[in-house]
């Protein structure tokens, strides 16, 4: 799955780097940063992430009977879009390292971390604007709405005592679904696919944001640092209202109650000793195996969203053809991941 989605990044990055350059001085920089194109001093660096949302919206194209070319505009915009929510969750988080580096916040200060990430959500509507191609435009601020939502929900959540599964899956959804659909539903929209069409691949890509951000939510307690570049038990260590704690505090009977009483701690007394327990808590609370079934169930939801395509739009083209088992394999291989 990386030779797929090597190859849609580097579709999409020389359009990124030609765009980023629009950007005032001091935020071209700390984007370009942020991306993995320079250290901090400016000098070319290797690194990164993966471009997941840009491959969803080229083979989301290309499914759709379209040359994967078509989207990359969609591409550009849906990662400028990602990599500003991630510049302000840093801040937000307080967390000082992604991706084994400094966060922009921990460089150059909240302001700039702010202005950085603002600068890149608009960008990434003028990008759209410029083909044109108003319709993804608009798709794609209705997606930033949607996250958003999600997002004061994940902070709201922080100073709640009470929060249900339902509502925790509606914030995974506006955090994490919502934008993943936008990008399997853009590649479609640029493509000029019916909205039937249109609609399946949203499906699919609202469906595995969710069984991606409960992959997340496990790494997040048992993932290895030396792979996810996080520390420890670090969803815990923060007190996350993740989907397998709160699961576990719902439903989790004695297990669940201590793990309401361990999650009022002060975390400021945490050792690794101390978020092993509570980890242990999750565990024995039925959160870990709920969100592993979970996400294997969204998994399953998202792969038969995504075979109604057969009846929106039937193909005969091999092309057409490999970019829907792309996208299922694609699917599964984020459900299966170590960071």
């Amino acid at each position: 799955m990386t030779a797929v989605l090597r190859r849609c990044r580097d579709l999409v990055e020389p359009a990124l780097r030609a765009a980023v350059p629009r950007l005032d001085e001091a935020s071209a920089a700390q984007t370009a940063y942020h991306l993995g194109w320079v250290d901090a001093a400016g000098r070319p660096s290797r690194g990164g992430g993966k471009a997941l949302r840009p491959a969803l919206a080229l083979l989301a194209a290309r499914a759709c009977g379209a040359e994967e070319d078509v989207a990359v505009p969609g591409g550009v915009a849906l990662e400028l879009v990602h990599n500003f929510s991630l510049v302000h969750d840093d801040l937000i988080d307080g967390d000082t390292e992604r991706r084994h580096r400094p966060t922009v916040w921990s460089v150059w200060g909240a302001p700039a971390a702010i202005l950085a990430g603002d600068a890149m959500l608009a960008l990434s509507q003028e990008v759209l604007l410029d083909v044109p191609a108003p319709a993804a435009a608009l798709l794609l601020t209705r997606t930033v709405r949607e996250l958003v939502g999600g997002q004061v929900a994940d902070v709201a959540f922080a100073g709640r005592d009470g929060v249900g599964v339902d509502e925790c899956l509606a914030m995974a959804h506006g955090k994490t679904g919502t934008l993943l659909g936008a990008s399997t539903e853009i590649g479609a929209v640029l493509a000029g696919a019916p909205a039937s069409a249109c609609a399946a691949l949203r499906n699919f890509g609202e469906e595995l944001g969710l069984a991606f951000q409960l992959v997340d939510d496990l790494l997040g307690i048992w993932g290895d640092p030396a792979v996810t570049g996080k520390p420890v038990l670090a969803d815990l260590r923060e007190r996350k209202k993740s989907l397998p704690v709160t699961w576990a505090v719902v439903h989790g009977g004695d297990a669940g109650r201590d793990l309401a009483a361990w999650l009022t701690r002060p975390a400021d007394a945490d050792d690794e000793l101390t978020l092993r327990r509570g980890a242990a808590l999750v565990e024995t609370g039925g959160g870990r195996a709920w969100a592993g079934a979970e996400a294997r169930r969204r998994l399953a939801a998202a792969e038969a969203a995504l075979a109604t395509l057969a009846v929106h739009l039937p193909t005969t083209d091999p092309a057409t053809t490999r970019a829907r088992a792309e996208l299922v394999a694609l699917g599964r291989h984020l459900a299966d991941r170590e960071a």
